[in-house]
């Protein structure tokens, strides 16, 4: 399903060659639409599965060629980042046993796919975001070495002229965060899903499409974790917009819709409404040589490829996209569901699949113009209220009317979802299981993301932050190795993150980033206060951009405070007197073993953790004695 292309270029000469061709490319596409060139009466699914690969310590493992070229199948293909994998799945009829068919087209690519990552040692696991992904793993080093990626990156680059993306979600927790590169779009992984529609009812298919993802979306979150906060129930939807949005800050009376886009409209008549509303939208990013004059190409009697729109195609990402595409030599059009998050398991991922199939096809049957019941503006909130809040959103529905998401789910929609596979003739065994496995994930409220949470919740206070998150990604991959659906999932448990010896390999997985500091201009006395309230025995000192200056040990306050009393001086003093300049610091993907030679070597009980020269963290020498503990226990148990 994925289209790669090898020459991506950027060149201005090229970019407007390109432009030349996409523009060719439309006016044939125009015409074929006119003209019935276009396969009918055919309806076809198909479906990308995106997956992580995890090292022995449950962190990403940029691994992905090797296991590629372990396993050398056409349906692998690599990703934007070292720790991704896609399968294409194949397209089949709408009909008959076609949904279990797909999953066992998933099970034995993870089956001949599992022992090749296990050989490079790593494993898969299927989730929207990996909880134990850090920005340190989504460097340029960790991209996919392909043209293509490296061209995006640098066209996004310079949209938003060199400056960092910024990125702010709002939850349980608030993440706050800039990274130079578009790796970020890593963090996500989902289940792309295919349905084929003909050329005489996209408009009002897609518009359903549009309709149903709120609800979809609610019944199936698994994204709410990133970097260690809690998000959104699907967190990969504010996510992947800010990762690819080259928008600067703009005047508050101009709109400029983001690359990554639900829309703001129904589509009145025609796909072709579509492509023409990016290409007036979205610059073009990259380029490519494989030029064809479509129109000689149709006089020959054969199909176009139309390269060049669909390469631009696939760098806008609306959540609902319209493709185009050429099966058994006759073009047709798809509309591909990226709503879908990876995960927990096959046959949940194909219940997912079932209930959008279903009920696309069955409103399609109730609702000629879903436009006539339905205000967009209503659709848009409905898409984001299922996003942040899962399963707890309030939905505006139909004629006004507002339903909760669990009941609009399991009281009208499946039923419809029901109508839908009927018609179209899938085995009633099939319509059984899948949709069964969404009334009771939604009826009981255990969605992936509810599992998450849950499962942190219940290992509060206890382990490291890494410890836990460590836990929630091993627990995933044995229970999906297992097979029972997310919803009969047992809970994590802190032992399954294999010990205490991974979740402390490197200062990141367990510094302090909760962190009390000052400014060199503040009281010494406040700093003295810290240290009595929050009971700890060092306060770094930084300046108004978190840039680290200083730091202020308990030591050289008590020998501040000894002289200030000999010399019975009321007079206020800076902090700057007082601190120690220049402190020696780590970056946070220093091991622990170097950690521990510096602070022994230079007799410090603490190491301030810098990026990119801001403060970020700080272990001290207590850190080491929980280190120390455990290692003592794990010894005296042997």
């Amino acid at each position: 399903m994925g289209e790669h292309f090898e020459n991506a270029r950027l060149d201005a000469a090229d970019l407007r060659m390109f432009m030349k061709q996409l523009l060719r490319d439309v006016q044939a596409l125009e015409y074929m639409l006119a003209h019935g060139i276009f396969e009918s009466g055919v309806r076809r699914i198909g479906a990308e599965q995106e997956l992580f690969l995890v090292d022995r310590a449950w962190r990403p493992a940029p691994i992905a060629a090797e296991v590629l070229e372990a396993v050398n199948d056409p349906h692998l293909t690599p990703e934007l980042g070292k720790f991704n994998l896609e399968f294409n799945l194949d397209p089949l009829t709408f009909e008959g046993n076609c949904l279990s068919r797909m999953e066992q087209q998933i099970c034995e690519l993870l089956d001949i796919t599992r022992p090749a990552a296990r050989a490079a040692g790593g494993e898969l696991v299927m989730t929207g975001i990996l909880p134990t992904l850090d920005l340190s793993d989504l460097g340029l080093s960790f991209m996919t070495e392909h043209e293509r990626y490296f061209t995006l990156n640098k066209s996004l680059t310079d949209l938003r002229g060199g400056s960092a993306y910024e990125f702010r979600i709002r939850g349980t927790d608030e993440l706050l965060i800039s990274h130079t590169s578009v790796m970020l779009e890593a963090c996500n992984t989902s289940f792309q899903c295919h349905f084929q529609v003909g050329v005489d009812e996209f408009a009002s298919v897609y518009n359903i499409a549009q309709a149903v993802a709120a609800p979809v979306l609610a019944s199936c979150t698994n994204s709410p974790l990133l970097f260690g906060k809690r998000l959104w129930r699907e967190s990969r939807i504010p996510l992947f917009q800010q990762s690819l949005d080259t928008r600067g800050v703009k005047s508050h009376q101009r709109q400029v819709r983001p690359r990554v886009s639900f829309g703001d409209r129904w589509i009145d008549e025609s796909v072709l409404e579509i492509f023409q509303e990016d290409i007036a939208r979205y610059r073009v990013l990259m380029a490519t040589g494989d030029y064809e004059d479509p129109f000689e190409v149709l006089e020959a009697g054969g199909v176009p490829q139309l390269h060049a729109l669909r390469l631009h195609n696939g760098t806008v990402y609306r959540w609902n996209r319209a493709c185009y595409g050429i099966s058994e030599g006759r073009p047709h059009l798809r509309i591909e569901n990226r709503i879908l998050p990876a995960g927990p398991t096959p046959q949940d991922e194909i219940a997912n699949a079932a209930f959008w199939f279903g009920v696309m096809h069955g409103m399609a049957a109730r609702h000629e113009d879903i436009r006539e019941v339905l205000d967009f503006d209503a659709v848009q909130h409905n898409f984001v209220a299922a996003a942040r809040l899962g399963l707890g959103a309030q939905f505006s529905w139909m004629n006004g009317k507002t339903v909760p998401a669990q009941k609009l789910i399991c009281e009208l929609l499946l039923p419809v979802a029901r109508e839908g596979l009927d018609a179209a003739g899938i085995d009633a065994s099939d319509s059984d299981r899948y949709l069964g496995l969404i009334d009771q994930r939604v009826s009981t409220g255990r969605t992936p993301s509810q599992w998450l949470l849950s499962s942190l919740a219940a290992m509060k206070n206890r382990g490291t932050k890494a410890e836990r998150f460590s836990a929630l990604t091993a627990a995933m991959v044995a229970r999906q190795q297992e097979g029972k659906p997310g919803h009969e999932w047992a809970q994590a448990e802190l032992h399954e993150a294999g010990g205490w010896k991974p979740n402390f390999a490197r200062v990141e997985q367990y510094m302090t980033t909760d962190l009390f500091t000052v400014n060199e201009n503040e009281l010494v006395d406040l700093v003295a206060n810290l240290m009595d309230w929050k009971h700890i025995r060092y306060v770094p000192v930084e300046d108004a951009q978190h840039r680290l200056v200083g730091i202020v040990t308990y030591r050289s306050l008590l020998r501040f405070m000894v002289k200030r009393m000999a010399n019975l001086s009321p007079q206020t003093v800076p902090v700057s007197e007082v601190m120690l300049r220049d402190p020696l610091s780590v970056l946070p993907t220093t091991t622990t073993s170097e950690a521990i030679v510096l602070m022994r070597d230079r007799r410090i009980g603490c190491l301030p953790v810098v990026e990119d020269g801001r403060l970020v963290g700080i272990i001290t020498e207590n850190d080491f004695m929980v280190i120390a503990g455990q290692l003592l226990e794990q010894q005296l148990s042997e």
